[in-house]
C-alpha cells in the first residue's frame, strides 16, 4: 500500500484524515497519524483498518527519521516553525511533502534542493493561505487570457460563527487559534495599494479603518487590512495593479469594539504582569486605568476610553466578565494578551452543537476593451459540528486533495511551491465543489475607490 505520513494531529486534521479513510481502499492508501500525543491520534485514526497511530515527538531525530523515511509522501500539519524539520528529512529521504503554512525563509532556502530531487513542497494549501491563492488565480488567468488586464484585487477571509449559533453580543467565537485573534494585526504596519497610491495603517489604528461587505444570504460583515498585502505582488504578477488589498472578515461592530483592548494595551505580548496569578479579571482591567480614591473600574474605563453607559460596546465589555472580582486570572507571569485570552476562551469557546463559518470574499477589478469591470466572488463554508468544523473542512480537504494528486503524479512541478498554477489550482478547485466549497461570482459596474478621478 501507499504510505502517506500525517504529523499533528490538530483540530485542523479531522477533514483531512476522514478523506484518506474514505479513499484508503480505492487509492490503495494507508495513513499513519504521528503526534506527541497519542490519544490524540489514536481519536483521529479511529480504528479504521488502513490508519495507525503513532507518537511522534518531531523534536525526537530518530522517531521522526524512521516514520519519514518509511512513507511515501509527507503532511504536516505542526505549527509553522516546526515544519523545516521535517522538510530537511523529506529532502534527505527524497519524500514529497505538503503544509498548510506559509513560506517561511528557511523553507524557500530549499527550493533548488527540492528541484533537484524532483519533490514537491507544497505550502499555503489550506484555506488563507491555500483557497484563497486558488480561486484568485483561476480568475486573475481567465481574465488574462481574454485579454484584459487587472486594475484591482482585493480578498478577505474570516473564521466566523455560522449564524445559527451566534449568541453573544461580539458575533464571535473561537474556530481556530485563539493566540492568533487575540495578537492579530502586531509585528508591523498594515500595507496596502489603492488607486496606485501606499497606504499604511500602524496597529494602534488598524481596528478603525475598516471596510464593509455584503454576502448574499448572510448579511453585512466588515473586515480589517492583513499586515502585508503587497508581498503577493509579484507571486500573483500584478506588478502594474492599482488598488492590492487583503483582509480579515468580522461581523458588523467587532472591530470598533476590539479597539478598546487595543487601546488599554490589554493586547500586548511583551512583557508580563507582576502576580498575574493573583489577580481578578477586575484587577487586570484595572491595571491600565488611572489611580482614583473615589471613582469605580466601569467609570473609569467608561469616562478614559468615552463610551456611554448606553453604547453596545459598554454591554459587549460587560459580558466579558471583565470587572468580576471572583474570576482569577491564575496564570504566572502572564503577558497581557495572554490574561486576555483566557477572559475571551471563558465566553468565545465554542458550546456542544456549535457550528462554524468560513466566509471569502473576492474582488476583481479589470480592463478589457477599453471598459472596466468588476467580478465579485464569494464562498460561505458551514461547518458539520465541533470535531467537522468548517476550518477543519476548508483547510483539510486542500492539503489532502493536494496530497493525493502528488501521490498519483498528477501535480509534478518539483520545487517549494504555493497553488498558483493552473495544474494545481484547477483540479484541486473542482474536487472541492464535490465538497460544497463553491464560489459564487457576480459581475458589477467597476466603481473602485476613486470614481471622480480625485487623487486619493
Amino acid at each position: 500500500m501507499r504510505k502517506i505520513l500525517v504529523i499533528g494531529a490538530g483540530k485542523s486534521t479531522a477533514v483531512l484524515i476522514k478523506y484518506f479513510q474514505d479513499k484508503s481502499s480505492s487509492e490503495n492508501l494507508h495513513i499513519t497519524i504521528g503526534d506527541i500525543s497519542l490519544t490524540n491520534a489514536k481519536e483521529l485514526a479511529s480504528n479504521h483498518p488502513n490508519t495507525n497511530a503513532i507518537t511522534l515527538d518531531v523534536f525526537d531525530q530518530k522517531s521522526r527519521e524512521e516514520a519519514i523515511k518509511s512513507s511515501d509522501i509527507v503532511v504536516s500539519m505542526l505549527p509553522a516553525r516546526f515544519h523545516i524539520e521535517v522538510a530537511k528529512d523529506c529532502l534527505r529521504f527524497e519524500k514529497s511533502m505538503v503544509t498548510a503554512s506559509y513560506v517561511s525563509d528557511d523553507m524557500k532556502a530549499l527550493d533548488q534542493e527540492a528541484t533537484n530531487k524532483g519533490l514537491v513542497f507544497m505550502n499555503e494549501i489550506g484555506v488563507d493561505p491555500g483557497i484563497d491563492h486558488m480561486s484568485a488565480m483561476q480568475v486573475i488567468d481567465r481574465i488574462r487570457n481574454q485579454g484584459g488586464k487587472i486594475i484591482l484585487f482585493e480578498s478577505f477571509t474570516g473564521g466566523l460563527i455560522a449564524p445559527e449559533s451566534d449568541t453573544n453580543l461580539w458575533n464571535y467565537k473561537f474556530t481556530w487559534n485563539p493566540r492568533n485573534v487575540v495578537v492579530a494585526g502586531q509585528g508591523g504596519t498594515a500595507e496596502f495599494l489603492q488607486e496606485g497610491t501606499y497606504k499604511y495603517i500602524p496597529y494602534h489604528k488598524l481596528f478603525r479603518r475598516t471596510e464593509f461587505l455584503e454576502v448574499e444570504e448572510y448579511g453585512r460583515f466588515e473586515a480589517y487590512a492583513n499586515r502585508n498585502s503587497l508581498k503577493y505582488q509579484s507571486i500573483y504578477g500584478l506588478d502594474d495593479i492599482l488598488t492590492l488589498y487583503r483582509g480579515t472578515i468580522r461581523r458588523v461592530g467587532f472591530s470598533k469594539a476590539w479597539n478598546i483592548f487595543v487601546q488599554l494595551g490589554m493586547t500586548a505580548d511583551d512583557y508580563t504582569l507582576e502576580n498575574s496569578e493573583h489577580m481578578s479579571y477586575r484587577d487586570f482591567t484595572n491595571s491600565f486605568l488611572a489611580y482614583s480614591p473615589t471613582d469605580s473600574v466601569e467609570l473609569k474605563l467608561r469616562h478614559y476610553l468615552k463610551i456611554d453607559q448606553d453604547d453596545i460596546i459598554w454591554d459587549k465589555l460587560i459580558e466579558l466578565d471583565i470587572f468580576n472580582t471572583n474570576k482569577k486570572v491564575g496564570i504566572p507571569n502572564a503577558t497581557p494578551a495572554q490574561i486576555l485570552q483566557k477572559i475571551l476562551m471563558d465566553k468565545w469557546t465554542l458550546d456542544h452543537g456549535d457550528k462554524d463559518m468560513i466566509v471569502m470574499y473576492h474582488k476583481f477589478g479589470y480592463e478589457i476593451n477599453g471598459e472596466r469591470k468588476q467580478i465579485d466572488a464569494t464562498m460561505v463554508s458551514i461547518g458539520e459540528d465541533q470535531k467537522y468544523t468548517a476550518m477543519a473542512k476548508t483547510v483539510g480537504l486542500p492539503v489532502a486533495i493536494a496530497t493525493l494528486k502528488i501521490l498519483n503524479k498528477e501535480i509534478t512541478t518539483p520545487g517549494v511551491q504555493i497553488p498558483i498554477q493552473e495544474e494545481v489550482y484547477t483540479p484541486i478547485l473542482k474536487e472541492l465543489e464535490e465538497y460544497g466549497i463553491i464560489f459564487k461570482e457576480i459581475d458589477r459596474e467597476y466603481l473602485g475607490y476613486n470614481p471622480d478621478g480625485v487623487k486619493g
